[in-house]
């Protein structure tokens, strides 16, 4: 992870260029004559997001400030690796004894049918 970009609004607006557009769905004339959509791209990175479910095109920009923000935060989240670990001697032992009495269960059903 070499660079960190801020989430706070104030560098998201900064960063980030918009873009409006006729969003396409229901909400009637309002909706399909109004640039309600928002396209949002995060220049740093090339990160773009849209948001188009509202008729309003204010509470379209701030669900794709939210949007934006949550996936730069994803983006810079460090993994921890996975330390890899074995079965116990114990959880060995219980797997195999179930296998065994599913092993015996299958065999006692077979011995168990009638002849024909």
């Amino acid at each position: 992870m070499s660079e960190t970009y801020p989430t706070d609004r104030a560098s998201l607006e900064r960063d980030c260029d918009i873009q409006y557009f006729i969003a396409t769905g229901p909400g009637g004339q309002h909706r399909n004559k109004v640039e309600t959509g928002v396209r949002m791209t995060h220049r740093p990175t090339g990160i773009v997001v849209t948001a188009t479910e509202r008729r309003s095109q204010y509470a379209n920009r701030e669900a794709a400030y939210e949007r934006m923000a949550a996936k730069l935060e994803e983006m810079q989240r460090v993994v921890e690796p996975r330390i890899p670990t074995k079965p116990s001697a114990a959880s060995r032992e219980r797997r195999l004894d179930e296998k065994r009495r599913a092993g015996d269960r299958k065999r006692d059903r077979r011995a168990s049918l009638p002849d024909e």
